[in-house]
């Protein structure tokens, strides 16, 4: 490992980071141009903006036929962007959860990642089950424009007025930073996969940890900031939407652009996807009680993560302390988890049941 693969890493992580911004921005000014709300706008210009990172490099190591580091991208992308994005954006200030998200995107974000598992289980996602999941994203955000829409109502005419001075500049932010992503991207997918063979670590565990938190830098900076600001919504939205991106587009996408589809290993079957599952459930208690998620459960959230990432440490490095840590994961820390999820829900239905009584 030399000093040249480090700068190679920061120079690439550096533009991504760049470009996002770039993307983000003038996809949100051309966004609300055309008269989209500003929550339809986090779930999907400013959600699928900041995931373009995961794009690059997913599509960049699909081509090249490294499959483990494209799968193991978005599962760790989508387990970092719940676990640790929402768990530090709630410490930061407890988060307000819209109805939209409880009952329409939270449940289909589940659903999403429980058909990805199926399509997988024979251990390869084809083409044309990339095509489907490419579909979905289609058909997601037409749904989510026409809501958008309806709901931005009359202000939508202020916002075209508005806007359409500043579409030319909007839309070259958007091709400046679509530029410096793919760049980007190379410089990101080959310096991780050299800094994976030097240390001993696979291809998949450095997509899960290390390429999957670097390309979500732009979710944690966009979350963090719209939490401090009080946008409470979108730094929801934002996760929710990324999640959702990232397995319908990005991983529909790979499946195509990969010669023979992707291979999904049988580690990150039987672990990292049903970790990546149990977290978009865990979701749904969390965002059901009280329409909020509050700084303890963040804290979870985010404790959750340094767990998991711990895990992948130690049994990637075949650590003596591997047996003890599951054990203590599995049979204390998580039934407890569990039962503390089920207390919230029996609490919150019982306030939902006396409340129109009273």
């Amino acid at each position: 490992m030399t000093l040249q693969t480090w700068l190679l890493f920061g120079v690439g992580l550096a533009l991504l980071i760049a470009g996002a911004q770039l993307l983000v921005n003038g996809a949100a000014t051309l966004a609300r141009a055309f008269g989209i709300s500003s929550l339809v706008i986090g779930l999907t210009v400013v959600a699928f903006g900041t995931s373009t990172p995961e794009l690059a490099v997913t599509a960049q190591a699909a081509v090249e036929g490294r499959v483990d580091l494209a799968v193991g991208n978005v599962v760790g992308s989508n387990i970092f962007n719940v676990l640790f994005i929402l768990g530090l954006s709630a410490l930061i200030a407890p988060l307000t959860v819209s109805r939209q998200l409880v009952r329409l995107d939270v449940p289909l974000m589940v659903g999403v990642s429980l058909i990805f598992l199926v399509l997988a289980l024979d251990g390869r996602v084809s083409g044309f089950d990339g095509l489907l999941l490419v579909g979905g994203i289609v058909g997601y955000t037409i749904f989510a424009i026409r809501e958008g829409r309806k709901e931005a109502g009359a202000t939508d005419s202020a916002g075209h007025a508005s806007g359409r001075p500043r579409l030319v500049p909007a839309a070259a932010f958007v091709l400046a930073g679509l530029a410096l992503l793919v760049l980007g991207a190379r410089w990101l997918v080959d310096a991780a996969v050299t800094i994976a063979r030097d240390i001993g670590f696979t291809e998949a565990v450095i997509g899960l940890t290390l390429v999957a938190a670097g390309t979500s830098l732009p979710e944690v900076a966009t979350s963090v900031v719209a939490a401090v600001r009080g946008e409470r919504d979108i730094a929801v939205g934002n996760v929710v939407g990324s999640n959702l991106y990232n397995i319908l587009a990005i991983l529909g996408a790979a499946a195509l652009l990969a010669p023979e589809g992707l291979t999904v290993s049988s580690a990150v079957l039987r672990f990292d996807l049903p970790v990546m599952i149990a977290v978009a459930v865990a979701c749904l208690p969390i965002f059901f009680t009280g329409g909020n998620i509050a700084r303890w459960e963040g804290a979870l959230f985010f404790g959750y993560y340094v767990a998991y990432a711990a895990y992948l440490v130690l049994d990637s490095t075949g650590h003596d302390a591997l047996p003890a840590y599951s054990t203590a994961m599995l049979e204390f820390v998580l039934p407890l988890t569990m039962v503390t999820l089920l207390v919230l829900v029996l609490q919150a239905l019982r306030r939902s049941a006396v409340r129109p009584g009273g």
